[in-house]
């Protein structure tokens, strides 16, 4: 545990001490391409039952919600947990991103905006691992990360890696997932200004 505490406690803190400037900059930043993404990918109608992997206030908790879906928020401040809780009346459950404990095969899909990039890549094979069983089969896992040449390391008070799509996806297809399709944000600027690497995974039926 003391190992996990050194990774993510400057991190977790760090969104502790900004929660208020944080939600005030990001509360009205669209996403819908990003849920659609997710949506869309799923079988069947719904209402379907998701993961929001670091829910952060809750802006995308509500946005589900208001879809008519049963979103469950997972992040790993506490600050963030109240705001959430507070903001989309949804359930969420205050966790360390690297020591997890979810139901198997709750869940008919993860949403992971702008999250995953904090876990290091070390760890990354076993929470992907932990994500797919929380799935049922034929879940779907969609993450959106700011993309790099696979670099890791401190930026500031927090820890962040900046995998590439060749590499990101060696990470998912080892942990079981089958690709799906991916894009990268925001849309219609050249590539090299697109910062952020959307893909979704499904876990096989």
């Amino acid at each position: 545990m003391s190992k996990i505490r050194e990774l993510t406690a400057p991190t977790i803190q760090s969104y502790d001490e900004v929660a208020e400037s944080f939600w005030e900059g990001t509360r009205d930043h669209d996403v819908t391409q990003n849920m659609d993404a997710l949506l869309t990918a799923l079988h069947g109608k719904g209402p379907f039952r998701i993961l929001d992997f670091g829910c952060g206030p809750g802006r995308d908790l509500a946005a589900f919600k208001d879809r008519g879906h049963e979103p469950i928020g997972v992040e790993g401040s506490p600050t963030f947990c109240a705001m959430a809780r507070e903001f989309s009346g949804a359930e969420v459950w205050n966790q360390n991103f690297l020591a997890l404990d979810l139901p198997e095969g709750h869940f008919d899909g993860v949403f992971a905006n702008a999250t995953m990039f904090h876990i290091p890549s070390a760890e990354l094979p076993r929470i992907l691992t932990e994500l797919r069983a929380a799935l049922r089969p034929g879940g779907v896992l969609f993450s959106s990360n700011p993309r790099g040449q696979n670099e890791e390391g401190w930026n500031g008070d927090r820890y962040g890696c900046y995998h590439d799509i060749e590499n990101w996806t060696r990470f998912l297809t080892a942990a079981g997932f089958d690709p799906i399709d991916h894009y990268y944000r925001p849309s219609g600027l050249p590539r090299e200004e697109q910062r952020w690497l959307a893909t979704t995974f499904r876990k096989p039926e």
